[in-house]
């Protein structure tokens, strides 16, 4: 069924990625539409029949499925758009804006549905029970698990965080729709009446809980979150990859959106090579990134001492001294300047975002420890943090 629906809906494979992704999301929003008016529809009907809150509850909820939805097939057009003279790198991030209006939806269903669940709470009525009504709830439960299903395969397709928070919502509404179930056999076999308020404040519950999450996640995006360890190893390799770069850091990733991902880098090069040679070799790497990784490169040039026997002993002393200290310490861009009385080694050093000492603190300890073991030696430091 998936498969077929993908197969209808992208029939273009040589259309360019961002027209392919706004069809994905159109699909996943008209999908999602269907299936929950439908179950919108008669669960309502079967909730009112039965006068339990927490099946009409329930039937709400996939009425504000539906409305993410729509808001779901805006925001992938919507981020289709090309770039124009106010938006330079274009509308990637209305995917993940469209994303955040859609845990509004949702919080705001959570608190409504919460509150109608504690008055059933407090004033308890009779369920009635027939078995359409399980019937309906179980087929529900097996169409939003499906929707789980298809909509995280789309997001494995596209990485698409709109399609991420339906599947979901989707799974949550199947814990939702399972409480509910339980709730109408409670209510209808025992005296406990108050069941079905209770589950139907569980419900409410886990859809608040959902809204967080996807929160969590879009403000991530929004904000700037790290780029994932993977991606940050393929752009190293494939600049390491390169003969004439000794090493790679300063990594930057800027996010506007899927599919559009600039990044720059310093790369350290030999300074005995001619820099019109270096210029050609640092394009050709950053058509490659660009190509491979579909990423906007920028490298800047380092110029480092790479074949002279004393520097590189200076730089194994310095490492080794900076190791010693913290494990999880780097340093780059090493030079020396050596004069009559003393000898200065000259670099940046990389601690993390978390560390607990002031850079002032570790700057200190660190001169001391290198004037015990190099008393001609002089550290001139510059602390920096990765933005990796």
């Amino acid at each position: 069924m998936s498969d077929l629906l993908i197969k209808l809906f992208i029939k273009n494979n040589s259309e360019n990625e961002l027209k392919t992704r706004e069809k994905y999301g159109t699909l996943s929003g008209i999908t999602g539409i269907v299936c929950n008016i439908i179950l919108c529809v008669f669960k309502f009907i079967i909730g009112t029949v039965t006068n339990s809150v927490s099946v009409t509850a329930d039937a709400v909820n996939n009425l504000s499925d539906a409305s993410s939805n729509v808001i779901t097939i805006f925001g992938a057009k919507l981020a289709g758009k090309p770039v124009d003279d106010d938006h330079p790198f274009g509308h990637g991030r209305m995917e993940y804006i469209s994303a955040l209006i859609v845990s509004f939806f949702i919080f705001l269903m959570g608190f409504e549905l919460g509150k109608n669940s504690i008055e059933k709470i407090m004033h308890p009525e009779n369920v009635k029970f027939n078995i359409v009504s399980l019937i309906v709830l179980i087929v529900a439960i097996l169409v939003k698990l499906w929707m789980a299903y298809f909509n995280n395969k789309l997001y494995k397709i596209t990485n698409n965080v709109n399609m991420k928070a339906i599947k979901q919502d989707s799974l949550n509404d199947c814990i939702a729709t399972g409480a509910t179930l339980i709730a109408l056999l409670i209510s209808a076999f025992t005296p406990f009446k108050r069941a079905d308020g209770i589950m139907g404040v569980i419900v409410a519950v886990v859809v608040i809980i959902a809204g967080v999450n996807i929160v969590k996640d879009i403000i991530s995006n929004l904000l700037g979150k790290a780029p994932s360890p993977e991606l940050v190893k393929e752009i190293e390799d494939i600049m390491l990859a390169e003969e004439n770069i000794a090493g790679v850091h300063d990594l930057i990733v800027h996010d506007y959106g899927p599919g559009r991902i600039i990044a720059s880098a310093h790369a350290e090069v030999p300074c005995s090579i001619d820099v019109i040679r270096l210029h050609d070799m640092i394009d050709n790497v950053e058509k490659r990134i660009s190509k491979k990784l579909n990423i906007m490169m920028c490298i800047h040039m380092d110029p480092v001492v790479v074949d002279d026997e004393k520097i590189n002993e200076y730089k194994r002393i310095i490492t080794e001294l900076v190791k010693e200290y913290d494990r999880s310490f780097s340093l780059h861009d090493f030079r020396v300047v050596e004069g009559k009385t003393h000898t200065n080694f000259i670099f940046d050093l990389v601690i993390p975002h978390q560390y607990k000492k002031e850079n002032s603190t570790i700057l200190k300890e660190l001169r001391c420890k290198s004037k015990e073991k190099y008393p001609d030696i002089n550290l001139v430091v510059t602390v920096e943090h990765s933005f990796v």
